[in-house]
């Protein structure tokens, strides 16, 4: 008889709440993580024949959103009972799923500055409470050549109080983030859920192939993300889902998919010596 497996609340807390990330190894048959992988390759050259369709994150590498029901395989994704036992446990029973898109680091990929994807909120820096996720699904299996993305643990409750945007750490701690860092060595098939607030970067890609990642960002309640993204779907993607997702999504109806107009500019990608980040 199959026993499914119980993803235990307490677990995924500890994870989340102390080191600032999880993973599941082989939660996703790899013909599925093919299926996705075409997708975002396809949909990425759609973006940049598409003015601001494919936004610049450090050298050779780019940053897509996408509609939910142009990435083939996303509800097998989102079904899944761990992505929707962490959106649980972590942001309560009303998580909305705000941001779909995918990262792409080709080679000649350089060291990205270490930083958190948005500023800290009052909620998490003096309530010590999260309120939002990344999700991340590699479309290939990572090797070190590639620049793995490498992640400072604990670093969620860091004050980054330098910068007007708080999202870009002063010089003078990344020795912190160095002895701390761990690099992701993700493989096709495995899932991994972080606070975004959590110090990280991206590492040089010296292989002769891209490293795609997809990316699902959800919020709680309390948090404000989705004003930063433009997420969309047509009423037919919508009533074609499973009646436990239908509620699960925070965008825009639309009779025709159109390419996302990016709100999230990471201009301390970019010019990594700009101090408003």
């Amino acid at each position: 008889m199959r026993t499914d497996p119980v993803y235990e609340e307490s677990d995924i807390m500890a994870g989340i709440y102390g080191d600032g990330i999880i993973a599941l190894a082989d939660a996703y048959d790899v013909t599925l993580i093919e299926t996705m992988r075409r997708s975002i390759e396809r949909l990425f050259d759609e973006a940049r024949h598409t003015e601001g369709g494919a936004l610049p994150r450090g050298p050779q590498r780019w940053y897509v959103e996408v509609a939910p029901e142009r990435i083939d395989g996303f509800v097998p994704i989102i079904s899944h009972r761990w992505f929707q036992a962490v959106c649980d446990a972590v942001l309560g029973p009303d998580w909305k799923i705000v941001e779909v898109g995918f990262d792409i680091p080709f080679p000649g990929a350089t060291l990205q500055p270490w930083h958190r994807d948005f500023a800290a909120p009052k909620m998490t820096l003096e309530g010590r409470q999260i309120n939002s996720l990344a999700f991340n699904l590699t479309a290939v299996d990572t090797t070190v050549e590639m620049g793995p993305f490498e992640i400072a643990p604990g670093t969620q409750w860091d004050r980054v109080d330098e910068c007007p945007r708080g999202m870009f750490p002063d010089p003078l701690r990344w020795p912190r983030y160095e002895a701390r860092k761990v690099a992701k060595l993700a493989q096709r098939g495995s899932i991994s859920a972080r606070s975004a607030l959590t110090i990280h970067r991206g590492t040089p890609n010296v292989s002769r192939h891209a490293r795609p990642v997809l990316v699902i960002g959800v919020d709680g309640p309390s948090a404000t993300n989705a004003a930063h993204h433009d997420l969309q779907m047509t009423a037919e993607f919508l009533a074609a889902l499973p009646e436990n997702l239908r509620s699960r999504f925070s965008g825009r109806i639309v009779e025709e998919i159109t390419a996302v107009r990016q709100n999230h500019v990471i201009e301390g990608l970019i010019e990594p010596a700009n101090s408003g980040y």
